[in-house]
C-alpha cells in the first residue's frame, strides 16, 4: 500500500518590509512521504520570501517538470521558478530557459557546498539564476516549528529573516552563492 501525503494547514502572516509586502495566507501544504520536515519548512520559507497573490506550490517532489514554487503571469508564462535542493546542470538550464527568473535554495550543508563547486562554473552564464544557501542550523531550527497545524509569521527586514510560531522564534541565515547579472 502506498503511503499518502501528510496534510499541513498553515495560517501564515508575512511582513516583508524590504519588498513592502504585508499579507496573511491560509495554506494547505501536502508533504510527500519522502519529504522531511526540514524540506517542507524550507518550502514555506521560500514561499514567505517571494509571496504574492500569483505564487503557487508545484505538484510536489515526485514531479520533475515543475518547481517547488512558481509564479506565472496572466498568459501562463513562468515569471519565477523556485527549486529546492541540488538539481543537475541540465535541469537548471531547462528551468532558466522556461522562466524569467530562477531561484535555487540549497539547505544540506557540506553536500550543498560540494554540489555548488561542481556546477558553479557551468551556471556562471545563466543570467536569470540565483542560488541561495540556508545553513543546516537554520534549517534544523525551522524544522522544530513544523506541525500539522501551524500558525507562523515571517518578518523580513534589511535582509534579516525571522520565522516565528507561538512557541518559538527562529533567525534564518541566507547565504547568496549566485545573483543574477544586472542588465544594462
Amino acid at each position: 500500500m502506498a503511503l499518502k501525503a501528510t496534510i499541513h494547514r498553515i495560517q501564515f502572516q508575512i511582513a516583508d518590509m524590504d519588498r513592502h509586502y504585508y499579507a496573511d495566507h491560509t495554506l494547505t501544504v501536502a508533504r510527500h512521504p519522502s519529504e522531511t520536515d526540514e524540506r517542507m519548512m524550507v518550502r514555506l520559507l521560500a514561499f514567505a520570501l517571494h509571496a504574492n497573490e500569483a505564487l503557487a506550490f508545484g505538484r510536489g517532489v515526485s514531479t520533475e517538470d515543475e518547481p517547488d514554487l512558481w509564479q506565472k503571469d496572466l498568459t501562463g508564462a513562468i515569471d519565477l521558478w523556485i527549486q529546492l535542493g541540488q538539481p543537475d546542470e541540465k535541469a537548471i538550464r531547462r528551468a532558466c530557459g522556461r522562466a524569467g527568473r530562477v531561484i535555487l535554495y540549497t539547505y544540506s550543508g557540506h553536500g550543498a557546498e560540494i554540489w555548488w563547486e561542481q556546477v558553479a562554473g557551468k551556471c556562471a552564464t545563466l543570467d536569470n539564476l540565483s542560488v541561495i544557501d540556508i545553513p543546516p542550523a537554520s534549517v534544523q531550527a525551522l524544522a522544530s516549528l513544523a506541525a500539522k497545524g501551524m500558525t507562523l509569521s515571517c518578518t523580513v527586514q534589511d535582509g534579516e529573516v525571522r520565522m516565528t510560531s507561538p512557541e518559538a522564534s527562529v533567525e534564518v541565515e541566507l547565504a547568496v552563492r549566485k545573483q543574477p547579472r544586472t542588465r544594462r
